[in-house]
């Protein structure tokens, strides 16, 4: 609190708001490039051979592609006019409230466990219930779409391992909270007294119980398991059906005004993120409005140079605080979010809207353990939404395989604001797909960017690496997305969630370890990756046979950009074309691609050109 004339006391706020820097510089640039752009236009229409003439068509789909890329690069420049970042004072916030902090629900959700196991799962339910957080107003949900007893059991040991687990962490300060990632660091443990703590390790844990505490007898969280209903007649809805049940069945148990949720193999990394995210929402002046925060979704076993392009440095660094700058828009990723609940249940935003901040974690006390499980049992039956808003203006949004952008577009329409924060510290730390498909099924559902990728702490090989897997993701994962979605629109299939499996051979580990790329498998996104490299590589050689052996040196001037462009596409694709004709191992991609990729290549190459 400072003091101000008149005697009134002003409240310092809990974040502060900064512009970046050079954004002044980048608008020059983008707009050279932009003049740049629309000169390539105005050549290509004044330009175009009349009718009959040789090439017509081919100079229009040129056009075609240029106009399409040039609409896409003055579209994402958006992104990059108004960037900010946002600073949240954790002191303050535990200075002001002390011992008023709300509660908070925290939401996991798994749906098999053999692509997501359970040992994964427990890892990252560990480390979010050793937040520095007041233990009796922090509650953690694990939602089981498999209904796996494999998982159910896990998380009983893991409840009774807590108690071992959560005070090791408060002691000794463990970073990151996750055991697994914790003990896979190089740690001294010369220490006997260190070392014995963690040694030694039932049930369920309420964190109504005052006999609920650890070793060191501090309160336990509270850690509730639920495997919804599942009839074949009744629509699931996935991943956003199980976040709905979640939010009903902890309305019943905790009923905690805000709500974090997170993919099952994304562990928390830093015990003080509550609170970060906190002085956010609870701020006098600006917190009211605030629907959801964002943070960043990184990964701890993303390759030096980066193979599959799944940092996504430049997305976390620039282009969502550059959406933040636009009046708070940031969107909602699906996973390392904060939300205010009532925002989440469908309320619209109205001016004179203040939350409740002094309010405790609403543990229902006035019913018993079996009581509540009753009671929530009906919150998570299949036929519970049956006649009801949830999925359309409550909750997540159904009917979309990108239910978390959605959801936040509704969210925003309804008035509400959303803020991106990205700490020094990485607040969350996830397993990126460590395989070909495995990134492009995710996917499914150029000197400015240098600056821009060494700038964000990439090496000079992950930028060409993400240039590589931008072409990969637009030319299979994005247009059989688009085939997806325009096929559900008109009736003929129905929405599918496609999990990305989180287990690996030994030897596909260790291929990805050594950052060579992972096929192996004989799916149509292969043979059009395939269909592509040898169609370029058919150009390219054709090219230089024109130039070379024809003797056609006067074309050079016409046909040195083409022949750069090719040989550039060829770099990208050397990959690919390792994995066709030189490696022999389990990760290469099968002859049946290769067969069909040099047919549709060759009969493509055979076609006139008019």
């Amino acid at each position: 609190m400072v003091k101000e004339g008149g005697g009134e006391e002003a409240i310092l706020p809990l974040f502060e708001t900064k512009e970046a820097r050079f954004r002044g510089a980048y608008k020059v640039f983008a707009s050279t490039v932009f003049v740049g752009i629309c000169l390539i236009w105005v050549y290509r229409l004044t330009h175009i051979p009349s009718a009959g003439q040789h090439g017509r068509w081919a100079w229009i789909g040129m056009f075609m592609a240029e106009l399409w890329f040039g609409l896409y690069w003055i579209i994402t420049q958006s992104s990059r006019f108004s960037v900010i970042y946002n600073y949240p004072f954790k002191e303050r916030l535990s200075y002001r409230y002390q011992d008023k902090l709300p509660g908070v629900d925290i939401f996991v959700c798994t749906a098999d466990p053999k692509m997501e196991p359970p040992t994964m799962v427990i890892n990252t339910i560990l480390s979010v219930m050793s937040y520095n957080y007041p233990p009796e107003k922090l509650s953690v949900y694990l939602s089981d779409d498999g209904g796996s007893e494999l998982t159910f059991y896990a998380l009983l040991e893991a409840s009774s391992f807590s108690r071992h687990w959560i005070p090791f962490c408060k002691k000794f300060n463990v970073k990151p909270m996750s055991p697994s990632a914790y003990f896979a660091q190089q740690i001294d443990l010369q220490d006997i007294t260190y070392a014995q703590e963690w040694l030694a390790i039932k049930i369920m844990i309420d964190g109504g119980d005052k006999n609920a505490v650890d070793i060191c007898g501090g309160q336990l969280p509270t850690l509730v398991y639920m495997a919804r209903e599942k009839r074949p007649q009744w629509p699931h809805n996935f991943k956003a059906g199980a976040m709905n049940a979640l939010i009903r069945v902890s309305s019943e148990i905790s009923n905690a005004p805000f709500i974090l949720n997170l993919d099952c193999d994304m562990y928390a990394n830093d015990v003080d993120t509550i609170q970060e995210a906190l002085c956010f929402f609870m701020d006098e002046k600006r917190g009211h409005d605030i629907s959801f925060v964002q943070f960043p979704q990184n990964f701890d076993n993303i390759t030096k140079n980066d193979i599959y392009a799944c940092s996504l440095t430049v997305i976390n660094n620039v282009e969502h605080a550059g959406l933040d700058g636009y009046d708070h828009a940031t969107l909602f990723c699906g996973s390392a979010c904060f939300h205010r609940r009532e925002s989440l249940c469908g309320k619209v935003y109205s001016k004179d809207y203040r939350g409740e901040w002094n309010i405790e974690a609403k543990k229902n006390t006035y019913k018993t353990v079996n009581e509540l499980e009753e009671a929530s049992k009906i919150l998570a039956s299949c036929s519970y939404e049956k006649d009801t808003q949830w999925g359309e203006k409550m909750g997540l949004i159904y009917g979309c395989s990108s239910e978390d952008i959605v959801t936040g577009l509704a969210i925003q329409c309804r008035g509400w604001k959303s803020f991106y924060y990205n700490p020094n510290r990485k607040a969350f730390l996830g397993v990126a797909p460590i395989t070909l498909d495995g990134v492009l099924v995710q996917q499914k559902r150029n000197a400015c960017s240098i600056v821009e990728a060494l700038s964000c702490g990439d090496t000079l090989k992950a930028w060409w690496n993400w240039q590589r897997m931008w072409v990969f993701r637009r030319t299979t994962a994005s247009f059989f997305g688009f085939i997806d979605t325009v096929v559900r629109q008109l009736g003929l299939s129905k929405t599918t969630f496609v999990l990305t499996a989180k287990v690996v051979t030994e030897d596909a580990s260790m291929r990805y370890e050594q950052e060579i790329m992972e096929f192996g498998s004989s799916t149509i996104m292969f043979t059009v990756l395939a269909t592509l490299a040898m169609l370029n590589l058919f150009s390219f050689i054709g090219g230089i046979k024109k130039i070379v052996l024809e003797l056609e040196f006067k074309a050079l001037d016409q046909l040195i950009l083409q022949v750069i462009l090719n040989l550039l596409l060829f770099l990208i694709n050397i990959p690919v074309y390792q994995a066709l004709f030189i490696r022999s191992d389990k990760g290469r991609i099968p002859f049946s691609v290769l067969f069909k990729s040099i047919v549709l290549a060759s009969l493509a190459c055979l076609m006139p050109i008019y």
